[in-house]
């Protein structure tokens, strides 16, 4: 059911093109926006982050093929992410293309920020207090021990985010201070706001391991450890978000001498495998995701016939 409880009556179409990383999806959106007269619109975390180029695979100019690309680079690097913040801007983005006539591709691994445009789903707010609270606790007494006490609030949320991971802790406790329950405040059931259609790529496991093993090793190859070096001096560390994403985190615990690059490196192709595996399993609750293999070579084809024939899109 959606928000009007005739899915016709929604504005779109929208397109959507996730899943797991280094599946082929940037590749793919392309193909789909110059073939459907589209624009994308980025719904991938951590290249809303300035400077976070190489290590997010974020495309370059050129390699956007004049494709207009929207929602990059909105953020410096010391500014903890907000969903709610991302919401706002990316419906209206999506809405003004609309308007314009053209089609909205949105394209990312983050499944929790597409939800948030798709889907209706309304944030709690921020108690700056609360939130200065929990993280100079998380500094003091580290994730785990504020896992501990989620665990015991709200065991729903608990279980449903890692022990290590302190943002989104410290975020859930927050919501569970100001609210009563973290857990209540997500959706039980989905709600379109938008008239869409989802396809998501992804690979066999072994061919996946591979692929983000050689790019990790391509990152270096390209600078990365000099990326982190600049955003180092422009506050990376600090950033609750941007300093913790995958690959940034490991260099900067290299620059500051705790590993060794070859250390930083293996950490992070490990840490973005588990990452895979997380994508995968959220991804996976939405029935609406056609999936399509990244390797087959008629990839672009086949998402084409698909969105066709789901929205009846009109071929330029």
């Amino acid at each position: 059911m959606d928000v009007t409880g005739n899915r016709e009556s929604l504005p779109g179409p929208v397109v959507i093109v996730c899943g797991p990383t280094a599946t082929g999806k940037s590749a793919l959106s392309l193909a789909v926006a110059r073939e459907r007269d589209g624009e994308i619109v980025n719904a991938d975390s951590m290249q809303l982050y300035r400077g976070m180029d190489i290590g997010t695979a974020k495309l370059t100019v050129a390699e956007r093929e004049g494709v207009p690309h929207h929602l990059l680079d909105i953020w410096d690097v010391r500014r903890t992410a907000s969903v709610a913040e991302y919401q706002a801007l990316a419906r209206a983005t999506v809405d003004d293309i609309l308007a314009r006539g053209r089609v909205p591709v949105l394209v990312g691994g983050s499944g929790l920020y597409i939800q948030a445009v798709v889907d209706a789903m309304e944030f709690p707010g921020t108690d700056p207090v609360v939130r200065a609270r929990l993280e100079t606790e998380l500094a003091e007494v580290g994730p785990r021990a504020l896992h501990d006490r989620l665990a015991s609030a709200d065991p729903d949320a608990a279980a449903a985010i890692l022990p290590s991971n302190g943002r989104r802790i410290v975020r859930a406790l927050e919501v569970v201070e100001l609210t009563g329950s973290f857990t209540a405040t997500l959706p039980r059931e989905r709600r379109p706001v938008y008239r869409s259609v989802h396809v998501g790529v992804d690979r066999d496991t072994a061919e996946l391991d591979e692929r983000i093993a050689l790019r990790v090793d391509l990152m270096l190859a390209a600078g990365l450890v000099e990326e982190v070096r600049t955003l180092a001096a422009r506050g990376l560390a600090e950033g609750l978000t941007a300093g913790r994403a995958l690959g940034y985190r490991q260099l900067l615990q290299h620059l500051d001498g705790e590993r060794t690059l070859a250390e930083a490196r293996e950490a992070t192709i490990t840490g973005t495998r588990r990452f895979v595996r997380r994508q995968r399993s959220w991804f996976g609750r939405d029935d609406r995701i056609a999936w399509l293999d990244g390797a087959d070579p008629d990839l672009e084809a086949k998402a084409l016939k698909h969105f066709d024939e789901i929205l009846e899109l009109s071929i330029h």
